[in-house]
């Protein structure tokens, strides 16, 4: 149990769904600049949430984030955000996050909260 204890919450694998609210985070952004700006958001937020500097954003999601433009960005994104261990042998970091779109329920996204998925699925 001791040793359970001295890993530290941010030393484990782990996968979880968040609901991100783009409109707060690009609020007052130049309407050319809000899709690159809503990626560099999402970077960040996965960076704050999993505690890695190494975010990797899936393909799907950056189409998601550009699908109606530049500047017509998704309110609100549903996404996954796994923090996987890094296995080059070059690493500098132990881990790196991985972020992908989440399925989105067809009640619409608002009251979801932050959901922990299990590694079994």
């Amino acid at each position: 149990m001791a040793d359970r204890k001295s890993k530290g919450r941010k030393e484990e694998v782990v996968t979880r769904e968040y609901t991100i609210n783009l409109h707060k985070r690009l609020h007052g952004c130049t309407f050319k600049k809000k899709a690159p700006k809503a990626i560099k958001e999402i970077r960040k937020f996965a960076q704050k949430a999993m505690a890695t500097t190494d975010v990797r954003v899936d393909v799907k999601l950056n189409k998601q984030v550009w699908s109606r433009g530049i500047r017509s960005v998704p309110r609100r994104i549903r996404v996954r955000i796994a923090r996987k261990r890094n296995d080059e042998e070059d690493a500098k970091e132990e881990f790196y996050s991985l972020v992908t779109v989440a399925e989105i329920p067809p009640e619409g996204l608002k009251g979801l909260g932050t959901k922990v998925i299990d590694e079994e699925d």
